[in-house]
């Protein structure tokens, strides 16, 4: 059964960093889809970044070369990098994991893998 577990999360002011973090346990975490996604207030969910079974990367465009996906297979836990954060990244951030059997894109992430319960990332202008 897959359990996610987000930290990390926090209030900064724009221009800072942050990073999350995701414990996973109860599944084979090494080959699955994993990634981050968000939803802001009165906005739909996004996939933001993830990596595929074969530690391909994916981001959305409007955090490339701010954020960095990374994980530690050892560890069982997922990362995310952000930098130069801006108000517009504000939102829950969650994690997800997806079965192997799916083709690797952040939607198919967000739309069809576990989620953590979140952490909240809060940026000021």
């Amino acid at each position: 059964q897959v359990h996610l577990v987000e930290s990390g999360g926090g209030s900064v002011q724009a221009g800072g960093s942050l990073r999350l973090s995701c414990a996973a346990s109860g599944f084979p975490y090494s080959y699955y889809l994993i990634g981050w996604l968000r939803q802001a207030p009165g906005k739909e969910r996004e996939g933001v970044a993830g990596i595929g079974s074969d530690g391909s990367t994916k981001y959305t465009d409007s955090v490339k070369g701010r954020f960095t996906i990374s994980k530690d297979n050892a560890k069982n836990t997922l990362y995310l990098q952000m930098n130069s954060l801006k108000p517009e990244d504000t939102a829950m951030y969650y994690c997800a994991a997806l079965h192997p059997s799916f083709l690797f894109s952040l939607e198919a992430v967000s739309t069809f893998g576990n989620r953590g319960q979140g952490t909240q990332v809060t940026v000021s202008s």
